[in-house]
C-alpha cells in the first residue's frame, strides 16, 4: 500500500475541521454579534441628549439687510416718440418732351425758382409757328366774312343757306387755329406747379427724343419729414399734431403730422408718417437725415437714474421699492421718455419708496430696513444718469 504524503492528510485535516465549524451554525460570532448588546427596543439611554444638533442654534437668523430709498416727486410728462427718417420735397416732377426736336430755347437754369406755367423749354417749331400764324389769319378772314353775310342777310340780298354756310366757315378756321396751336404747345414744357428747377440734363441746341427728361422741377415749400413708426405707437399720433424735427446739422424746426398711413409695410409692420415743415426761404434740402420727435398724450410719471432700473425675475425691467410691511416689492416700469437727466418711467404707484442702492442685493419678498438716501447718494445718482446720456 503507497504511503499517504504529509501534505495531503494536512488538507483532509483542514477539511474535516472546517466542516465542523459550519455545523456549528455560529456564523456571527467574529467581530461583530459578540461584541454587539442586545437590542431591548429602547432608546439609547447612554447617548446624552446635548449630542442632538439645535436647528435655531445652528442657524441664527440674519439681520434685515439696510437700502437705501428715495420717494421722487411725480410730474406730468408727455411721452416723446422718437423716429428716424429723412426730408423729401413736397412735390417733385421730371419734365420730359412730347415730340422730338432741337432745343430752340432755355431760359431757365439749376436753382432757379419758377412758376406754374412759366417755360422751361422750347423746341425749334417754325413751321408750327407758321401754321398758327396762317390759321389765326384765315380765322380773322373768316370773321369779316360772316359779318357782311349777316349785314346782307338782314337787307334780304343774301340767302339764308349762304349765311349758314358762312357761320360754318369760322366754326372750321376756329377749330384749324386750336389744332396748330395745339401742335405747337407740344413743342414746350412749361413749370407744373411752383417750385425751384433741381436739374437739367440738357443744353440749348441739343436734340432730344420724345419722352426725352430735360429737367427736374422740386416743391420745397413745404418741406417734408418722412419717417417709419411702430404699430405699438401708432395709437399716440393723429393728424394735425405739432412734431419737433431735428435735421443732421443739429437744425431744429417744428412742423405738422399731415399724413399717416393706415397700410404697414409688411417687411418691418411700420407705418409712414410725413410731417410738413414751413420752408419759405428754402433752406432745408430734400435728402437730408433728419429726427422727428412726437409727443403723446400728457401722463403721471416720475424720473430716475438708469441705474435704478433692474431686471425682475421673470426678465422684464422694472425697479424695486419697499412696501409699508418693509418687504422689497418689484414693479415692472412704463418707459414714458429718456431725458438727458434719467428715464421717465410710469406705472410706479405714488406712494413707493423706490431703492437707489442696494436694489441688486435683495429679491422680492425679504424683509429690508430702508433709510432714506443722503444728498449725496442722490447727487450721485444724478450724475450718473447725465453720464449715461454723453
Amino acid at each position: 500500500m503507497p504511503k499517504i504524503r504529509f501534505h495531503k492528510l494536512a488538507a483532509i485535516a483542514v477539511l474535516i475541521g472546517f466542516g465542523a465549524w459550519m455545523g456549528t451554525g455560529q456564523f456571527s460570532s467574529v467581530g461583530s454579534a459578540a461584541n454587539k448588546p442586545a437590542d431591548t427596543g429602547k432608546p439609547d439611554a447612554a447617548k446624552p441628549e446635548a449630542a442632538k444638533p439645535n436647528t435655531a442654534q445652528a442657524e441664527p437668523k440674519a439681520a434685515p439687510r439696510t437700502v437705501a430709498v428715495v420717494t421722487p416727486p411725480r410730474k406730468t410728462f408727455a411721452r416723446a416718440i422718437r423716429i428716424s427718417g429723412l426730408t423729401e420735397a413736397d412735390k417733385r416732377a421730371v419734365l420730359a418732351t412730347r415730340v422730338n426736336g432741337v432745343i430752340d430755347k432755355l431760359p431757365v437754369k439749376q436753382g432757379d425758382h419758377v412758376k406754374t406755367g412759366d417755360l422751361v423749354l422750347m423746341l425749334a417749331a417754325e413751321e408750327k409757328i407758321s401754321m398758327v400764324d396762317n390759321a389765326r389769319q384765315l380765322l380773322v378772314q373768316r370773321k369779316a366774312e360772316l359779318d357782311a353775310a349777316e349785314r346782307l342777310a338782314k337787307t334780304g340780298n343774301l340767302p339764308k343757306l349762304q349765311l349758314d354756310t358762312a357761320r360754318s366757315n369760322l366754326t372750321q378756321a376756329q377749330s384749324q387755329l386750336e389744332t396748330a396751336q395745339a401742335e405747337l404747345d407740344r413743342n414746350e414744357v412749361k413749370a407744373p406747379f411752383d417750385g425751384v428747377i433741381d436739374r437739367i440734363p440738357v443744353e440749348l441746341g441739343s436734340s432730344v427724343m420724345q419722352g426725352g427728361e430735360v429737367a427736374t422741377i422740386l416743391k420745397l415749400d413745404p418741406v417734408i419729414a418722412r419717417g417709419e413708426i411702430s404699430e405699438r405707437d401708432l395709437r399716440y399720433v393723429k393728424i394735425g399734431d405739432e412734431a419737433d424735427v431735428r435735421l443732421v446739422n443739429d437744425q431744429k424746426v417744428t412742423g405738422t403730422v399731415r399724413y399717416i398711413s393706415r397700410d404697414a409695410s409688411a417687411q418691418t409692420r411700420t407705418f409712414r408718417v410725413e410731417v410738413a415743415i414751413p420752408n419759405g426761404d428754402g433752406s432745408i434740402p430734400a435728402g437730408m437725415t433728419a429726427e422727428i420727435t412726437l409727443s403723446a398724450e400728457p401722463t403721471n410719471a416720475v424720473m430716475l437714474p438708469r441705474s435704478v432700473v433692474t431686471l425682475g425675475d421673470k426678465g422684464d425691467l422694472g425697479i424695486r421699492a419697499v412696501g409699508k410691511d418693509n418687504k422689497v416689492a418689484f414693479f415692472p416700469i412704463d418707459l414714458v421718455d429718456d431725458t438727458p437727466h434719467g428715464l421717465v418711467l410710469g406705472g410706479i404707484p405714488e406712494d413707493a419708496r423706490i431703492i437707489v442702492a442696494g436694489q441688486e442685493l435683495v429679491k422680492e419678498g425679504d424683509l429690508v430696513k430702508p433709510v432714506e438716501a443722503d444728498q449725496a447718494t442722490i447727487n450721485k445718482l444724478i450724475g450718473e444718469a447725465t453720464a449715461g446720456t454723453q
